[in-house]
């Protein structure tokens, strides 16, 4: 039997969906000064992200 895994043509990390692309939700980043939060956008890390608000470093939640 080709593959013997029982599993067909995909892996099981691929049929539990483990290994996708999928944008984690909710995820945001906040100020640890004035605790304003913003969206994280992908790419980019939130230590490098100033506060609209007060302009310290923002940290990941």
């Amino acid at each position: 039997m080709p593959g013997g895994n029982g599993l067909g043509p995909l892996g099981a990390s691929q049929r539990r969906g483990f290994g996708g692309n999928n944008p984690k939700p909710n995820v945001n980043c906040f100020c640890p000064n004035c605790g304003e939060r913003v969206p994280h956008q992908r790419g980019v890390p939130c230590n490098s992200v100033k506060c609209p608000k007060c302009g310290a470093n923002m940290a990941r939640e």
